[in-house]
């Protein structure tokens, strides 16, 4: 069965988003203009009416694009623009999880622009396999969803909650004796998060490969789904967007009508059909890019179209991959080559 397993990118260093939303602050971006289109000038914010969400001009991918510029690689440099120039999720990191939140969410306002924020550290996260750990504990966990909370406020934040967790509880992958807590763990963290006054909370509910809606539409509402802005699919997965469309819509059905957001990061070529089947969610060759983040869908059910998943990230070590999270540059630019 095909679940996403692990793949998780990790969030930069904390001393990285404090520099980011420094240079930001001080007025080293484009602030909130809407200049996008000029091929060879830097990295500045999408139009704010159809994509909304903050794109960092000093993230990973914006640092190749750089070096690839100064190097003189003008099709390294447009392939790697494709992904630089697009908003991506940030992946809060387990060690200062209020400095990293206040870092991102305070750089998006300065671009009036909204955060995505991946928030990924529950206890026994990931089943381990290459994305392995997460908080020491329930406590930790708790003590971790309300600093980043600190860290958000009252900015403008969509958070993506706990990519796999509630799918894990449902396939056997999570053993028995952890069900109760992480049921409790994530609907204390949607109630904390949605006592923010501009957070939208998406709790996540897999993709339209693993299984059917029937079997975790019940363990969504456990985990605090009524209380959530919606639910998303497709985190870090290649699955198209029709068929991600399709399942959430079955899947919103059973939970009252709730919407839900798509990660369309890497499904331009949907998912990867050869090889063993326990892997093809891991670093699968051929993919593309996929629409790009919007909030202009095909269904009023759908919310926006994210990139959650930061494209060129490895998924881990498989494929001859780096570690889960690491940039992957062969990797990156087949993703952009790749797409229309």
């Amino acid at each position: 069965m095909d679940d996403s397993r692990g793949a998780r990118a990790s969030a930069r260093a904390s001393a990285a988003v404090v520099l980011g939303a420094a240079l930001l602050l001080a007025g080293c971006s484009s602030g909130g203009g809407d200049d996008h289109g000029d091929p060879g000038g830097p990295i500045t914010q999408q139009p704010k009416a159809a994509d909304p969400f903050w794109v960092d001009p000093d993230g990973t991918a914006a640092r190749r694009l750089a070096a690839y510029e100064k190097a003189g690689k003008k099709t390294e440099a447009a392939r790697i623009r494709k992904i630089a120039e697009q908003p991506a999720g940030e992946w809060i990191g387990p060690e200062n999880p209020e400095q990293e939140a206040r870092g991102f969410t305070e750089a998006a306002e300065k671009s009036d622009r909204t955060a995505l924020l991946v928030l990924y550290d529950i206890p026994h996260r990931d089943c381990g396999q290459y994305s392995q750990g997460g908080a020491a504990d329930g406590n930790a966990y708790r003590a971790w969803i309300d600093a980043v909370a600190r860290g958000i406020e009252d900015r403008s934040a969509i958070v993506i909650l706990e990519p796999d967790a509630v799918l894990h509880l449902v396939d056997g992958c999570t053993p028995d004796r952890f069900h109760e807590e992480r049921y409790d763990l994530l609907k204390g963290a949607v109630t904390r998060l949605k006592s923010l006054r501009n957070t939208k909370v998406y709790l996540d509910a897999g993709n339209a490969g693993w299984g059917h809606p029937d079997q975790i539409f019940q363990p969504l509402k456990q985990a605090g789904i009524d209380q959530a802005d919606g639910f998303s699919v497709n985190v870090s997965n290649f699955y198209s967007t029709q068929d991600s469309i399709a399942y959430g819509k079955q899947l919103s059905a059973k939970v009252g009508g709730k919407h839900f957001v798509i990660d369309t990061s890497r499904n331009g070529n949907g998912p990867y059909t050869q090889g063993d089947p326990a892997q093809r969610w891991c670093n699968p060759p051929g993919r593309a890019l996929g629409e790009p983040p919007t909030t202009k869908t095909a269904d009023p059910l759908v919310d926006a179209y994210l990139w959650i998943k930061r494209p060129g990230e490895s998924d881990g070590t498989c494929k001859g991959g780096p570690k889960a999270g690491q940039w992957w540059a062969s990797y990156a630019l087949a993703l952009a080559e790749n797409s229309k």
